[in-house]
């Protein structure tokens, strides 16, 4: 059901909660008190009554009921559009997972519209509850809790993503075959992280800056405070995770590089002593030719080679083989063939 929660509390103590939104609406009117309605993605049936009761503006309405928006803080009149990217670690598939929390903060009012699991608002409600002295500062005490609750769950988050990035370091140095993808498919997720946590700094700031002018308590104030010194501290350890994989990124190419380089390096020797081996067996394959083409060519036994009758025509061949090897075998030998 898109209806999820649905309570009007007074003086920080829920009064009832009622079956569906009219009752919520008509209730909140005859008490004078706070609506806190949880809706889980609405169809437009619901969000078209929240907007005619609380005279929610009609781009804010729009954003909500698309989703797929970046963190941010609008100010639509006397009216608060909030949107929280939550996240949460998944270990088994080592990624992190991203929602999306739309917020209308109202003079007495609080509407959440959730299009994720995470975070999980009933732990907000509970612990509000649970503290009425709080509950009854009035929806900035909501907006705080949720805000809390968001910036809470981004610890696990954290200590997930530093774990992957010692693991990137462990494996880029270890060869492992497929660091080059996950160092990638790590550093989008560093990057929507970041986009989800930073804006928060800003938004922080604005709600601090218009605590006096909209009467918002000090102590919730100070709790606002906290939340902030905590989205501090994240995004300065995501910006770490960022650089660190850049580098991982850097020095993964020159890894690459590198062993490309005495890839290449080897192959260059290889051939150099093929080289050299082609070199050493053409030079005797030359030097045995010059005696084999002579031989061939008194073996032809022809009357009229004249050589054939003559008394020193076969001390003549010989010497003529021995010294045309002799001359070729020397030749190599000057040119460092041999």
């Amino acid at each position: 059901m898109p209806l999820i929660t649905n309570a009007v509390y007074v003086d920080g103590k829920k009064r009832i909660a009622p079956e569906n939104l009219d009752r919520t609406f008509e209730l909140m009117r005859e008490s004078g008190g706070m609506a806190w309605i949880g809706l889980y993605r609405p169809d437009g049936d619901e969000l078209d009554a929240v907007e005619a009761e609380f005279g929610l503006h009609p781009l804010a309405v729009e954003d909500a009921a698309n989703g797929h928006q970046r963190a941010k803080l609008e100010r639509y009149g006397d009216t608060l559009f909030i949107v929280l990217r939550p996240a949460r670690y998944l270990d088994a598939e080592e990624k992190v997972e991203f929602g999306e929390l739309h917020i209308f903060i109202g003079q007495d009012f609080v509407v959440t519209i959730r299009h994720a699991e995470s975070p999980d608002l009933g732990v907000v409600r509970r612990r509000m509850e649970a503290d009425p002295e709080l509950l009854a500062a009035g929806p900035h005490a909501v907006l705080y809790a949720l805000l809390d609750q968001v910036v809470d769950e981004y610890r696990p988050v954290v200590l997930g993503l530093e774990n992957d990035v010692d693991e990137i370091e462990n494996d880029l140095f270890g060869g492992a075959p497929d660091v080059s993808r996950r160092i990638y498919q790590l550093h989008r997720e560093v990057i929507e992280f970041q986009r989800a946590t930073q804006p928060l700094q800003d938004m922080l700031d604005a709600l601090l800056d218009g605590a006096g002018k909209y009467r918002v308590d000090d102590e919730l104030a100070r709790n606002l405070r906290d939340v902030q010194d905590h989205v501090i501290r994240v995004v300065e350890r995501v910006n770490t995770f960022r650089t660190l994989l850049q580098n991982a990124l850097t020095v993964h190419s020159t890894l690459v590089a590198q062993r490309q380089n005495e890839e290449m390096t080897r192959l260059t020797e290889t051939s150099l002593a093929q080289g050299e081996q082609v070199k050493r067996i053409s030079s005797w394959a030359a030097i045995l030719f010059a005696p084999t083409l002579i031989a061939s060519i008194y073996g032809m036994n022809f009357d009229l080679m004249p050589e054939l009758h003559w008394r020193l025509g076969y001390p003549f061949a010989v010497v003529l083989m021995l010294a045309l090897g002799a001359g070729l075998y020397w030749a190599f030998k000057r040119n460092r063939w041999l």
